[in-house]
């Protein structure tokens, strides 16, 4: 982002929006309401008893000067009394108010991740690399961004309350007063402004230096194994001292810039406590007013600089905030904008009956090179699809092409929805779970349904019989049941991480089924047994080889070969036999 505006009106349109569907939101908006509502009350209570506390703390001075003990015993009593209610209020306000903290951030965190996870935002904002660290912004910011954005609302509200409040007593003391701390305040805030400025930026960039470090400590933890037998230690260590060096450095320009802001806000500070008896003693000597009134024209003083000078006394807050601020409209922001791209993607429509590539190129985004050339293939339910490839990245990118994850450059790619249609990678990815886990079905291509989220149990008969059919029941007793919690990729061979992938998607009976290299994790005769179940099921499945694979046409009803320069040739199988009517394509 160097040369960019953090702050911009996109970000005041994210703020905004966010406290709008916060509090029109069907789970927690009126939660939300009637706790804000509160608030606003307890702010009310609060500067009617600092007022209050004004006036009992005048006339309590006044008793002490005037020697009246009878008086002097009722307003300390009353003053007791005024800072008992004071705190009883006060403390409960602070509950409200984190309570309401805690509210807006589960709520926001659940709306964060449900849009981070739809639609595959999280592969494309990884795959562009617009938005660093979103996890961090996930975790961390989405926290900072709710708590003080509720802080900084109720600050301003008292902060009104308190000028409404306090300025008719200000002037009813002296109108000199009152003017001295406007000018003061607005002084105040412009020396802060400028001196504070740069922290605005500092503190954006400490956030992704920050999350930059962690990420690459956890990188280290990750993949331990592999560092200690590459020994590469050495590589990570001044990866991680590298993060570590400009994290100090930029952290020491902020320092830098507190130092000097400190300096003015320290001695800002300090002037508020002798200013109103350096325009209230001359009253006071000549004997205009009572010698309480000193002492109400202090609080009074203090209580109203304080409302004017929110920026100077939390300009460091402020600046912090602005760079949460910043980080989370931009991650919801691209969040957005991913999803549209999404929806308005004409490159792929939806047909539950057939997988057909109506002209597809497909090139490499790093070289530029055509991976596919101007593919017409057409795959009808009820048809097994054997593709063959020379290149094996016009493999990868046929995959991922059908898959939506690999954008093609021209034609239309038609395929069931994401929900009709699965997918099954050349390494299984297993997430840590029990095994009944396992068996639920894939996240829905748009938007999550509430169903879902509250889950749906697979009945275990289902699970145990397609566990008995893929031969891998004994799994079970091994690890103690369906509800053990495990981290297979350490616990189970690729063979049997493959085949538990494998009895998900017979689970979920989708029309189609693309694989990618299952030779790589299947022996011949697990897979051969894999294919008749999913024949057996009314899968329509697409198997994905090298050329040079010798696999069985036995399964096959048609096959693709991927030639190199993006070629390609179709083929009909009959029993298991190539027969001769062969289409060569050259583009």
């Amino acid at each position: 982002m160097k040369g960019e505006r953090i702050i911009n009106r996109q970000t005041w349109t994210s703020l905004i929006s966010s406290v709008r569907q916060l509090t029109s939101s069907k789970e927690v908006g009126r939660k939300a309401r009637w706790l804000f509502t509160l608030l606003i009350l307890f702010l009310l209570g609060i500067n009617a008893l600092n007022v209050l506390n004004s006036y009992v703390g005048r006339d309590f001075m006044t008793a002490i000067e005037n020697r009246n003990r009878t008086e002097f015993i009722r307003m300390a009593l009353l003053y007791i009394g005024v800072f008992g209610a004071s705190t009883l209020v006060a403390v409960i306000h602070r509950y409200t108010e984190e309570y309401l903290g805690l509210v807006w951030r589960e709520w926001a965190s659940r709306q964060c991740i449900y849009n981070y996870a739809s639609n595959r935002v999280y592969y494309r904002l990884k795959t562009k690399g617009d938005i660093a660290n979103p996890d961090q912004r996930i975790a961390d910011d989405i926290r900072t961004f709710s708590t003080t954005t509720l802080s900084f609302i109720l600050m301003l509200l008292n902060g009104t309350i308190t000028v409404i409040a306090f300025s008719g007593v200000l002037w009813s003391i002296s109108p000199r007063l009152f003017v001295i701390s406007v000018l003061y305040a607005f002084a105040g805030t412009l020396f802060t402004f400028l001196l504070g400025r740069p922290l605005v930026r500092l503190n954006y960039d400490q956030l992704d230096k920050e999350a930059n470090f962690r990420s690459s400590l956890i990188y280290l933890r990750g993949n331990a194994e592999s560092v200690a037998i590459s020994r590469r230690e050495g590589h990570l260590v001044k990866l991680n001292l590298d993060n570590l060096k400009t994290l100090v450095t930029n952290f020491r320009r902020i320092i830098a810039v507190n130092r000097n802001l400190n300096f003015f806000t320290t001695g800002y500070n300090w002037m508020i406590q002798i200013i109103p008896a350096l325009v209230i003693a001359p009253i006071f000597i000549r004997g205009e007013v009572q010698f309480g009134v000193i002492t109400q024209s202090a609080i009074a003083f203090t209580h109203l600089l304080g409302a004017f000078s929110l920026i100077v006394t939390q300009f460091q807050s402020i600046s912090s905030y602005t760079a949460v601020l910043a980080r989370v409209a931009s991650l919801l922001g691209a969040g957005e904008r991913e999803k549209t791209e999404v929806m308005a993607n004409k490159a792929v429509c939806i047909d539950n009956n057939r997988i057909a590539y109506q002209g597809i190129t497909l090139h490499s985004p790093r070289s530029g090179r055509d991976l596919i050339k101007n593919l017409h293939f057409e795959i009808p339910h009820g048809t097994y699809v054997l593709v063959k490839s020379q290149d094996e990245s016009a493999r990868t990118a046929l995959f991922y092409g059908t898959a939506g994850l690999w954008e093609a450059s021209e034609g239309t790619i038609c395929r069931p929805s994401l929900e009709r249609v699965l997918f099954l990678s050349e390494l299984p990815y297993l997430p840590p779970g029990t095994l009944r886990e396992l068996f639920l079905r894939p996240w829905p291509e748009r938007e999550p349904d509430e169903l879902f989220l509250k889950g749906i149990t697979v009945p275990e008969e289902r699970i145990m019989e397609v566990m008995r059919q893929l031969e891998i029941d004994s799994l079970v007793k091994r690890f103690g049941g369906l509800d053990n919690r495990q981290h297979w990729e350490n616990n189970l061979l690729l063979e049997d991480q493959q085949l538990l992938a494998v009895g998900r998607i017979l689970v979920a009976e989708p029309r189609f089924l693309v694989m990618d290299k299952p030779s790589t994790t299947l022996e011949p005769k697990r897979l051969d047994r894999v294919l008749a179940l999913l024949r057996e099921h009314s899968i329509s499945y697409v198997t994905l080889e090298d050329a040079a694979n010798t696999t069985s046409l036995e399964n096959y009803h048609l096959i693709l070969e991927l030639k190199e320069g993006g070629t390609w040739i179709s083929k009909r199988v009959k029993a298991g036999r190539v027969v001769a009517d062969v289409r060569l394509v050259a583009p």
